[in-house]
């Protein structure tokens, strides 16, 4: 059985100032790696094969929550938001004629402005997924995170999704056939 645990990075400055990140290599802000030093992956997680984003705040949050320089793969790497990146969604939205949506409202064609869609994203990540063998945790995105488990739900992008994508929590997942376990399992403090 192949199982896989993704696991999103910790937070930036952009994540805090709610600007778009895409493929920007923007690295964990120290708060994050205050927080992730306390953390570790539980076991079986802890003996799994770590991979991330080539990203330094995936790579990063990798090796400060298993101790081990991660694979990387740029399959991992973050939707790209084109010309979105470095704006913040909230402001986008206001203005009637931008084209960004709440994710509720995407289904799987949307498309930021020379950007890549979820089912773009889809195309690139299902080649990686399908090589994987035994227990995996991959450190990478939200959009990442959102595509993968939006296969495993069987969600369309289109209504509330059925589950919350929150920090320092792993999303684990059977992959043939592609199921998601209902809840996360929260990484472990680190012992004193």
């Amino acid at each position: 059985m192949t199982r896989l645990a993704l696991l999103r990075h910790g937070h930036t400055d952009w994540n805090r100032a709610g600007r778009i990140q895409g493929r920007s290599d923007i690295p964990l802000d120290a708060d994050a790696r205050a927080e992730l030093a306390g953390y570790r992956l539980p076991p079986p997680w802890d003996a799994a094969t770590i991979w991330s984003s080539p990203l330094s705040r995936a790579a990063e949050t990798a090796r400060l929550v298993s101790g081990e320089t991660p694979e990387t793969s740029d399959a991992l790497t973050e939707m790209n938001w084109g010309e979105w990146e470095g704006q913040r969604g909230a402001e986008l939205i206001e203005i009637p004629d931008s084209g960004y949506r709440h994710i509720e409202d995407w289904g799987w064609e949307y498309r930021p402005p020379c950007g890549e869609s979820p089912a773009e994203l889809w195309a690139r990540i299902a080649p990686w997924l399908n090589g994987l063998k035994g227990d995996t945790v991959a450190v990478c995105h939200i959009g990442i995170m959102r595509v993968i488990l939006a296969k495993a739900w069987g969600w369309n992008f289109a209504g509330p999704a059925p589950f919350k994508i929150k920090r320092n929590r792993l999303y684990v997942l059977e992959l043939d056939p592609m199921r998601a376990e209902p809840e996360p399992v929260r990484l472990l403090a680190r012992e004193a």
